[in-house]
């Protein structure tokens, strides 16, 4: 095992979800320990750590593929969660949950779009920024 990708991995979560990708990690480790490490190595130890995209980028195109894939709704609302920590507007993440209707039908944008509520709801977010339809 690389420690510096571990200790990386680490690092980058806790920027991205805090202490709730640590919960995530923590609730794998007693019965796939591996599956625990590999989520922290791989992710984000090599991928959201290279400099060629931004953390906000980032998850704006994880929320846009987990919307997609449509039946991901645990993993879609921790992105959710991200996408706000890392200067994601509501609006913003509601507009790529839109567009995802194009390219993934739209179930999986209306599955989206509860899950954005869902924690939209969590974090106090009772509106968005612009509620006009366009």
């Amino acid at each position: 095992m690389n420690n510096s990708r571990l200790e990386i991995g680490l690092k980058t979560l806790q920027a991205i979800d805090g202490e709730a990708g640590q919960r995530v990690i923590d609730a794998l480790q007693s019965f796939a320990p591996d599956l625990a490490r590999f989520t922290i190595e791989f992710p984000f130890g090599d991928i959201y750590s290279r400099p060629e995209l931004d953390l906000k980028s980032r998850e704006i195109a994880t929320v846009a593929a987990l919307t997609a894939l449509g039946n991901c709704a645990p993993q879609l609302k921790v992105h959710i969660h991200a996408a706000l920590n890392v200067g994601c507007t509501p609006t913003e993440i509601i507009e790529v949950i839109t567009q995802m209707a194009v390219y993934a039908g739209f179930p999986a944008a209306l599955n989206g779009a509860f899950a954005a509520k869902e924690v939209f709801m969590e974090r106090g977010i009772l509106a968005l920024e612009n509620t006009e339809p366009k």
